[in-house]
C-alpha cells in the first residue's frame, strides 16, 4: 500500500492532503472562471469540482503522491492546490510515466509568492522521491504567470505541442534542479 500523504510546511504555507470538508473551497476555486481559464476554459460543474477531489485522494491511495491543499500557515485560510500527477495525456511523446507537477491558486491568493513557495516545497519533497526522475508540466502560451513561475523553479521548455485541442507548451525540470 502506497504511504500517505506528508504534510509539508514552509515559512508561510501548509501542504496538506486534501480532506473531504475541503470540497466546498475547491469548488469555489475551480468554478471561477477567472482561475481556470488558462487551464480548462470553462469553470467546473459541482461534479466535475467532486471527482477533482476524488482523483486527488486516489493518486495518494493509489500512487503514493498527488496533490495537497494549500493553506495560509497563520490562518488556515485555503490558497489552492499544488502537487503531482499520472494522467495518460496521450500526448506525442509521451510522458505519461513522468511526475507531472500542477498548481491552482484562489484568485485571492494570486500574485503573493504563494505559488512559488508551494511549487518549491513540492519539488523539494520530489527531488528526496524521485531523485533521477525529470518533472514536466504542461502550461498554455497564454498564461504568462504560469510560464514566469515555471521558469522561476527551474523548468525549461521543451516543445510545444496540443492537448484536447489547444496549444500547450511542455516544460521539463532536469533530476535535482534547484529551484
Amino acid at each position: 500500500m502506497p504511504e500517505s500523504a506528508p504534510v509539508i510546511e514552509t515559512e508561510r504555507l501548509i501542504l496538506r492532503p486534501p480532506q473531504h470538508s475541503d470540497f466546498d473551497d475547491i469548488f469555489a476555486m475551480w468554478s471561477d472562471i477567472k482561475v481556470v481559464r488558462h487551464v480548462t476554459g470553462n469553470a467546473f460543474t459541482k461534479e466535475e469540482a467532486w471527482a477533482r477531489l476524488l482523483r486527488s485522494v486516489g493518486h495518494w491511495t493509489l500512487m503514493g503522491f498527488g496533490y495537497w491543499v494549500v493553506s495560509e500557515k497563520h490562518s488556515g485560510k485555503f490558497l489552492g492546490e499544488v502537487g503531482f500527477g499520472q494522467y495518460k495525456r496521450g500526448i506525442d511523446p509521451a510522458f505519461d510515466e513522468a511526475p507531472e507537477i500542477g498548481w491552482m491558486l484562489t484568485v485571492s491568493s494570486q500574485g503573493q509568492g504563494y505559488a512559488t513557495e508551494a511549487v518549491r516545497a513540492a519539488l523539494q519533497w520530489a527531488d528526496t522521491r524521485w531523485p533521477e526522475a525529470e518533472v514536466v508540466c504542461i502550461i498554455s502560451p497564454e498564461n504568462a504567470a504560469s510560464l514566469a513561475l515555471a521558469r522561476k523553479c527551474a523548468f525549461a521548455q521543451s516543445r510545444t505541442t496540443s492537448y484536447k485541442g489547444k496549444p500547450t507548451v511542455v516544460f521539463q525540470r532536469k533530476a535535482h534542479s534547484a529551484p
